[in-house]
């Protein structure tokens, strides 16, 4: 269920910036940069090349274009 939030203007108009360039709604750029906060917070040893590169393994994933990879095989 969307849930209003106030946040800075000056955080919108970025996302306005970044959301243009990735093809995204602001508040899927928002979502965005929430989601890769919560990972960097859960995962601080993790560099965030590397999240990127697992976000982006699930996704392909789940499009069919992979292997899931089966620890101890």
């Amino acid at each position: 269920m969307p849930t209003a939030v106030k946040i800075s203007d000056e955080l919108v108009v970025k996302a306005k910036v970044q959301s243009k360039v990735f093809k995204r709604s602001v508040a899927g750029q928002i979502e965005y940069w929430a989601k890769i906060g919560q990972i960097i917070e859960e995962n601080p040893e993790l560099p965030f090349p590397v999240i990127q590169h697992i976000l982006i393994g699930k996704e392909e994933i789940k499009s069919g274009l992979g292997i899931p990879y089966v620890f101890g095989e």
